[in-house]
């Protein structure tokens, strides 16, 4: 057996307090004590969360929850020093809650409707951080498409959205309302976005929805190349809203500003249609401190991405805390204590 040789001053020392067991119980618990100390001191600057990954769900690519959460990441690092946050694409709103719940993501981004109508043992535990800003339901067509509402759909190849996503969600409530079967009136394609968009410009799809933030990059893109419309749909507000069914009463007749799309809403015209809002969620054992640094990233950089994503502009200190149908988490609670005038 290998032997590890003792420094001759040490092993003195050692010697002189063996001949006393009270000395030789003194030094140990000194070195122990010696030892707390410095585990303390080195941990008291390195909490848990900021030495984890943290799991953003944020969409579709090329979505504007996407867009949000890349810009977000910066100022997430900011508030919460040595975070590593990692963001997820996901079908979209009701993705997010099943991830957040089964612990795959900490953080996402979802609509209230889907909020309500999320089936889940465990959505008691779901919390809420902020209301962030409302999704706009845009049904897209051809610009000489003689589809001029929801119900000249029928018969027609229509993309409703991935089958986890808030736009599948509200736009099988919107076919409802229009007094359509959503599987057997139309032939419905469950796209996210970038895809649809391909298949109405190669001709495979004759209209697709999508629900999202103002304005979408995938639409201004898409008709950069390719000439489309946005069908009005206010007329299905009350609708939706008289339905049976969670979520209801998330819905509001909205309006899409002139000139969101250039290209797409001749210059000065407004498009009538339905919003929903959408809430920044976590789950309810987040540590506080770590919520709380999250909810300042979400309120301080607002006028930052909202230069680049214009729907984060609405995220609003006074609106954010109106979270219905979910409460706010603790730490979200403490950031807007600590703010409150």
């Amino acid at each position: 057996m290998a032997h590890t040789s003792i420094p001759a001053r040490t092993g003195a020392v050692l010697r002189r307090a063996a001949r006393s067991r009270p000395v030789l119980a003194a030094v140990v618990l000194l070195l122990v004590a010696a030892g707390l100390a410095a585990w303390r001191v080195a941990g008291a600057g390195s909490p848990r969360h900021q030495t984890r990954e943290i799991g953003f769900a944020t969409g579709v690519p090329g979505g504007v929850y996407d867009r949000y959460g890349q810009l977000l990441r910066k100022h997430v690092v900011d508030a919460v020093p040595g975070a590593r946050l990692r963001l997820d694409n996901s079908e979209g709103s009701v993705d997010n809650l099943e991830r957040v719940v089964t612990g795959r993501d900490d953080f996402a981004i979802s609509t209230a409707d889907a909020v309500t109508s999320f089936n889940s043992p465990d959505k008691p535990r779901l919390r809420a951080i902020a209301r962030l800003y409302d999704d706009y339901l845009q049904l897209v067509v051809p610009s000489g498409s003689p589809v001029q509402k929801v119900s000249d759909l029928r018969g027609l190849r229509v993309g409703v959205g991935q089958p986890k996503s808030g736009v599948n969600l509200v736009t099988r409530r919107l076919l409802e309302a229009a007094g359509l079967d959503p599987d057997r009136d139309i032939v419905p394609y469950g796209l996210g976005i970038g895809d649809a968009a391909d298949q109405l410009r190669s001709g495979q799809l004759n209209a697709f929805f999508w629900s999202g933030g103002l304005p979408t990059s995938a639409l201004t893109n898409l008709a950069a190349g390719y000439p489309i419309r946005i069908v009005p749909l206010a007329e299905l507000a009350e609708p939706l809203q008289r339905q049976e069914g969670g979520g209801a009463d998330a819905y509001r007749a909205a309006t899409i500003p002139a000139n969101t799309y250039p290209g797409i809403q001749p210059a000065g015209t407004t498009v009538a249609t339905v919003a929903v809002p959408n809430l920044l969620v976590t789950r309810d054992d987040l540590d506080p401190s770590l919520v709380q640094g999250i909810t300042r990233a979400v309120i301080d950089s607002r006028d930052t991405i909202g230069a680049q994503v214009h729907a984060a502009q609405l995220v609003d200190l006074r609106t954010a805390v109106y979270t219905d149908p979910l409460p706010l988490h603790e730490g979200a609670r403490r950031y807007y204590t600590s703010v409150k005038p």
